[in-house]
This record gives C-alpha cells, sequence and structure tokens, in this order.
C-alpha cells in the first residue's frame, strides 16, 4: 500500500472514529438528558436528535453510533497496518480495507437512504461518517493491486504471522475485550414497553426543572383535569409518530389510575407550508395527513386514522393519504370539507406561533414548554409531579 493511500486511510478512519464518538455522546444525552440540546440539530431539516431517536437510530437497543465507533477502531487499526505493518501484511491491507468498506458502505447506503427518503431529516454526524467510509472504499479499491480472489489466502497467511506476534495478539484481545464491553455495557434504550423508573437524582432534577420553570398560559379548557397536555404535531412527523406510540401507554395507564385527571390536547403544526406559513415545506403529506384526522373523527374513527399514519410515514403522499382517509377514516367528502378543514388548522399554527413552537412535536405539561422527544420514563415522572403537585395545593 503505498504511503499516500495508506495515510489517507489512517486520516478517514480517525475521522469516522471522531464522528461516531461524537454521535453516540449526543444519542446517550439524548437518552439520559431531558434537557438536553444537541449541537448538531441545526433546524427541522438537519437534526441529528430526530434521526437518532427514530427506529433507525439503534440496533438491538444499542445506538448504531456505537457499532460505527467500534468498525472505525477497527479500520483504522488495520489502515495503521498498512503503514507501520509487516511487508507482507502491508501489501494486503488495501484488500483488506477494500472488503471491510465495501460491507460497511452498504450499511450507510442503508441508513443514507432511510434518513433522506423516509425521515427526510439529515444529520450532519452520519454524513460524517458515511463521508469516511466512501472516502476509504475509493482509496483502498484503488490501492488493491492484486485479484480480490487471492484475500482469504492472504488472511490466513498474515493471520498465522500476526499470531506470532505478541504485541498483535495483545492488541487483538484489547479491541475485542473493549468492543464487547462497550456493547454489553453501554445503556439500552426501553424496548419493552414498560416505563422504568428514573433515579433518585434524575427525579429530584425533573422535579426542580418542573418547579422553576416557566409556565405559558395556554386558555385550553381543563374540563377538570388536573394535568393538560398540549402536542403540536405533524402526522408526518418520525418524532410525532414516536411520542405517539411510547406515550400512548402512560396516558392510558393515568386514565386507569385516575380518570379524567390528565387531559391530552392535539394541536396541528403541518411543516407545510400550505397550511403553515410559519415553516418551509419539509412533510408534503402533512395538511392532508391534519385534514384527515380532525374529518375521521366525525366518523369515529380519528384513532385509527392516526396509527395507520404513523405507521405508514415512509409512503405518505398526499394521495395515499386521501385514499386511507376513505378507507381508513371512512371519510366520503375530503375534496368537499378540505378548504374549511385547513382553515381550522390554520388556526392552530397561528397559536403555535404565538407559542414560540418551531418545531414538532413540541408539548407543554400544565404551561411548562418540551421541544422535541423526551424519553417515555421522563414524561411519566412529570405527569407524576403534576399529579401530586395538585393534589397537595388546599
Amino acid at each position: 500500500m503505498n504511503r499516500f493511500a495508506a495515510r489517507f486511510a489512517v486520516i478517514s478512519a480517525l475521522a469516522g472514529v471522531a464522528a461516531s464518538v461524537a454521535a453516540g455522546y449526543v444519542h446517550y444525552h439524548l437518552l439520559f438528558d431531558p434537557q438536553y440540546a444537541s449541537f448538531c440539530d441545526v433546524n427541522a431539516t438537519f437534526n441529528c436528535s430526530q434521526v437518532y431517536l427514530s427506529r433507525f437510530g439503534t440496533a438491538f437497543g444499542v445506538p448504531v453510533a456505537v457499532f460505527g465507533a467500534i468498525w472505525f477502531v477497527l479500520t483504522a487499526t488495520v489502515a495503521l497496518l498498512g503503514v507501520a505493518g509487516p511487508p507482507s501484511v502491508r501489501d494486503s491491507v488495501p484488500g483488506y480495507l477494500f472488503a471491510m468498506s465495501t460491507l460497511a458502505l452498504g450499511v450507510v447506503l442503508y441508513l443514507g437512504y432511510a434518513s433522506v427518503v423516509i425521515l427526510k431529516t439529515y444529520c450532519l454526524l452520519c454524513l460524517a461518517t458515511y463521508a469516511a467510509v466512501v472516502g476509504l472504499f475509493f482509496v483502498s479499491g484503488a490501492a488493491t493491486p492484486f485479484p480480490m480472489t487471492t484475500l482469504p489466502k492472504r488472511a490466513a497467511r498474515d493471520l498465522r504471522l500476526l499470531v506470532a506476534n505478541p504485541l498483535a495478539v495483545a492488541i487483538a484481545v484489547l479491541f475485542v475485550g473493549a468492543a464487547v464491553s462497550t456493547l454489553a455495557f453501554f445503556p439500552r434504550e426501553s424496548v419493552s414497553g414498560s416505563t422504568p423508573a428514573l433515579s433518585q437524582d434524575k427525579r429530584s432534577e425533573l422535579e426542580r426543572f418542573m418547579t422553576t420553570a416557566p409556565r405559558v398560559p395556554l386558555f385550553v379548557p381543563a374540563d377538570g383535569a388536573k394535568v393538560v397536555i398540549v402536542k403540536f404535531n405533524d402526522y408526518q412527523c418520525p418524532a410525532c409518530g414516536q411520542t405517539y406510540l411510547s406515550y400512548k401507554p402512560i396516558f392510558a395507564k393515568y386514565e386507569a389510575q385516575f380518570p379524567g385527571a390528565v387531559k391530552v390536547v392535539v394541536k396541528d403544526y403541518p411543516l407545510n407550508p400550505a397550511c403553515n406559513a410559519n415553516v418551509a415545506l419539509v412533510h408534503s403529506a402533512a395538511c392532508d395527513a391534519a385534514v384527515a384526522v380532525r374529518l375521521a373523527k366525525m366518523h369515529g374513527r380519528g384513532e385509527a386514522m392516526e396509527e395507520w399514519l404513523y405507521t405508514h410515514q415512509p409512503s405518505l403522499t398526499p394521495l395515499a393519504v386521501r385514499q386511507a382517509a376513505h378507507d381508513i377514516g371512512g371519510v366520503g367528502d375530503f375534496d368537499a370539507k378540505y378548504e374549511a378543514t385547513i382553515e381550522l388548522i390554520k388556526g392552530d399554527t397561528a397559536f403555535g406561533k404565538q407559542l414560540g413552537v418551531k418545531s414538532t412535536p413540541t408539548f407543554f405539561v400544565n404551561g411548562v414548554k418540551l421541544e422535541g422527544a423526551w424519553q417515555p420514563q421522563y414524561f411519566d415522572q412529570m405527569i407524576d409531579f403534576e399529579l401530586k403537585h395538585a393534589a397537595a395545593k388546599p
């Protein structure tokens, strides 16, 4: 492997390590720090948080970024062999890197498709890792001087050579141990559907936040509820769908324990200028989706319509939404009622602008503003705190 290619490979791999570690750091804090604001959340389109908190952000409960960091560390180690390894190993390094980056390229193409086509949201740190993989792919492919069909024999020969080297064995053992430990002990998202309890420190921190946070008067009828939750929502927003599914069991629990004590009000805030003058175009079917839910509610099928929209976000188009409104929501007069319903949606978006809503989802829990998808355990504890606080009032 020539010196330029080897150095380029090392730099690309180290850049990938840095981006992956930064992504893992952000993802960790998104999971366990409800007030964390990611430095790479530029706007609704370039938003790392929405990507990490989507279903594509984790594998087996572990952030994808952690797997990426492990792969890039391995790649950097192999690339270093191209600079300082035994001569016979150095000759084989481009082939190893090309094989590794080819597999990784398949993964990043899938993740890139999910980001661009399905989520319609871009993660700057993810883009940096994609660039590192592409760079490794091209430089290693150009630097490989032998047929790839000879790679297995080369690998067997080089493995025997490295096993005989105590330093190489020690590095391999250290890498495997660190990788296994990271995957085993990195905090996982809850995937069981239950809401894990917060530690006492986290509960105290959350209570301080709820006690000191400014409260915005919403002028939404409470109807006897002690906790009023207002959600500004976009049915094409991945984080809105995530919170709908993850908070639904929490709302059901409190309704069973304290009937009527918690009221949830959904306000429309589609990220589409056709019905929301406060935003640029992000979700082309968002206005139609909001109309579909409102009309479906008139037929007693609002919840079924919401479920369908949230579980079919990747394929939502205005035409698909209208068809689903007919099939799922029982709406036979979508076009006739569209304009009048859009005016109601514009009323919600104007209300959101008055409250400083800039993205979805945005929640107000008894007037306390919460932006983004908070972890269910925090949301659960907020409701619990507000109920106890209300009960303590004379």
